[in-house]
């Protein structure tokens, strides 16, 4: 199935951090560039990171299945290859989580892999993955 893709633009607080994160860690191919923003290819959707220190990096959280979730974030549901692929990849980097990539809501509906980790501007991420994809909206 062919879905829309999405767009994103978010704040940061240092585009070369954002460069460095989002095309050298996570692999995303850069589009577009200004001195205040960037294009990111983030698996056939774009995200644009826009300079705006004074506002990147939201703290919130709300509590899901015995993590505190960070709130605002965004992120990607991947094949449970991608995933475990990612999660290496992050791990090896060194890359401090907020959330380790665990399995959420184990053995219940919407079953998931799942990892949350923060960009250098503090913006957070979530990577997600289901053995049964067709759990992605179970209730």
């Amino acid at each position: 199935m062919t879905r829309p893709a999405f767009h994103l633009a978010f704040p940061v607080d240092d585009l070369a951090a954002a460069r460095r994160f989002y095309g050298d860690l996570l692999g995303c191919r850069e589009g577009r560039s200004s001195e205040e923003w960037i294009d990111f290819d983030f698996h056939g959707h774009q995200i644009v990171a826009h300079l705006a220190p004074e506002s990147a990096g939201d703290k919130a959280v709300n509590h899901v299945d015995g993590h505190g979730v960070p709130v605002p974030h965004f992120g990607l549901v991947l094949a449970m290859e991608e995933w475990e692929a990612l999660a290496a990849r992050l791990r090896a980097a060194g890359t401090q989580f907020v959330i380790e990539p665990t399995v959420r809501f184990r053995d219940r509906p919407g079953e998931q892999a799942t990892m949350f980790l923060r960009d250098p501007a503090g913006n957070a991420l979530e990577f997600k993955a289901f053995a049964d994809e067709g759990q992605l909206f179970a209730t």
